[in-house]
């Protein structure tokens, strides 16, 4: 093989005509000329155009490196007056429109970003982490052009929504039950959002639609009622029993002033050290946890109702026969609105207001497991971003890790069991 055909192999530039050097620097420079067949195309659509000009002359794409060496492409950049998209840049066969970096340079950091940290992509490919912000969205819009819809055959879903910067920054998430996938995400938090969502999925798939997920927030459940009313909406248990847990911390601290104001120091201190004791699970408690919930059930008799709520909601959804669990859960209401702590009093009126959504919940059984460990890995996706600064770089790099978008290495076809 010459030694231009050997370049044109290692970088992927297809079938080009290329001459080679190198630059003052030490860096390689392939200099390129796509064949006439690849020529006068639009950078978008790839679409055979007519000439506009030359644009502004030459330019160059980095390249994956050469073992420890730095690699560019560089050829002409003219411009091609297309009938859809207008007078563009023409495309070349190793680089995606817009990007200064090659295909397989863009294919090589996106697998790294879905694996790797950011420090560790940013010194082995030596480029800043706004630049692979944005290079991840252009691999993670082409891999959806290439894989088709992402929306098709959507029968069980998720809504939830994620804090990804302070300032109520929020993400809208849709996740898969079947799949557990990630299939849809945008910026926002409110009904907005959500109705972009069902405009998205149109009348067809939304009439496809039997079973929603999401917590209690209006900005869901009002649209989910008037967009998908053939759909059973279940409500999260997990948010359910956060509320509970709020309520009986709320009640803790209550206690706590109570005896901070009376002067009573070492008992305000005692009430404050409790407060492990009383959020874990009792078969959870160390040998000292139980002596501390032993004493408050004894000297505090509201501070231990407030416990005793709290885990008998939780029994509720771990029973599994649903008619019992639909039982226990009255039962549990008719307790709480005479418990006579304003907290559970508050809690149980909004527990009526969601009564049929947590009754198909006990009833359907839909697995949170799945969406919540998405939720758990879009937490340190938000972590590991920190520094993009838009919601877009974000979403991409979430669809790239948990939405079944991560390309394939250079070179290599994905393995789908590699996750």
């Amino acid at each position: 093989m010459r030694g231009g055909r050997v370049f044109v192999r290692l970088l992927g530039l297809g079938r080009a005509v290329v001459e080679v050097w190198v630059d003052e620097e030490g860096a390689v420079i392939v200099a390129a000329r796509p064949r006439r067949r690849e020529l006068a195309r639009c950078g978008v659509c790839g679409r055979r155009c007519p000439g506009y000009d030359q644009g502004e002359g030459r330019r160059r794409w980095r390249a994956l490196e050469l073992g420890a060496t730095k690699a560019f492409v560089e050829a002409e950049a003219p411009r091609v007056a297309c009938r859809r998209h207008g007078v563009i840049v023409a495309c070349v066969p190793w680089g995606r429109h817009g990007s200064w970096f090659t295909r397989a340079f863009g294919q090589q950091v996106a697998w790294l970003a879905a694996q790797c940290s950011k420090r560790a992509i940013c010194e082995l490919m030596r480029v800043s982490w706004l630049t692979v912000g944005r290079i991840i969205e252009r691999v993670v819009a082409e891999e959806q052009d290439r894989r088709g819809d992402q929306l098709r055959g959507l029968q069980r879903i998720g809504i939830d929504e994620l804090s990804y910067r302070r300032g109520q920054r929020y993400i809208t998430v849709v996740v898969c039950h079947d799949s557990g996938r990630l299939v849809w995400a945008a910026a926002g938090r409110d009904k907005q959002t959500v109705e972009r969502f069902f405009a998205e999925l149109g009348g067809e798939r939304k009439a496809k639609l039997e079973l929603i997920s999401s917590d209690m927030g209006d900005w869901i459940t009002r649209v989910v009622a008037a967009q998908c009313p053939q759909a059973t909406l279940c409500l999260d248990p997990f948010h359910i029993v956060a509320l509970a847990s709020d309520g009986l911390d709320e009640v803790r601290r209550d206690v706590w002033n109570e005896a901070r104001r009376a002067g009573d120091v070492r008992g305000a201190r005692w009430l404050k050290g409790a407060r492990w004791a009383l959020w874990k699970r009792p078969e959870r408690l160390s040998e000292r946890q139980q002596a501390k919930l032993a004493a408050i059930a004894a000297v505090n008799r509201r501070l231990y109702r407030a416990y005793l709520l709290r885990e008998q909601l939780r029994v509720v959804f771990h029973e599994p026969d649903p008619a019992a669990a639909i039982a226990l859960l009255d039962a549990w209401l008719v307790w709480a609105r005479r418990c006579r702590i304003a907290s559970f009093v508050k809690l149980a009126t909004t527990i009526k207001q969601h009564h049929a959504g947590i009754v198909a919940t006990l009833t359907h059984r839909p697995s949170n497991a799945r969406t919540e460990a998405i939720n758990t890995t879009l937490r340190l996706i938000c972590r590991r971003a920190y520094g993009f600064h838009s919601a877009d770089a974000l979403i991409a790099l979430a669809m790239l890790t948990v939405g079944g978008l991560r390309p394939a290495l250079p070179g290599r076809t994905w393995n789908p069991r590699i996750r």
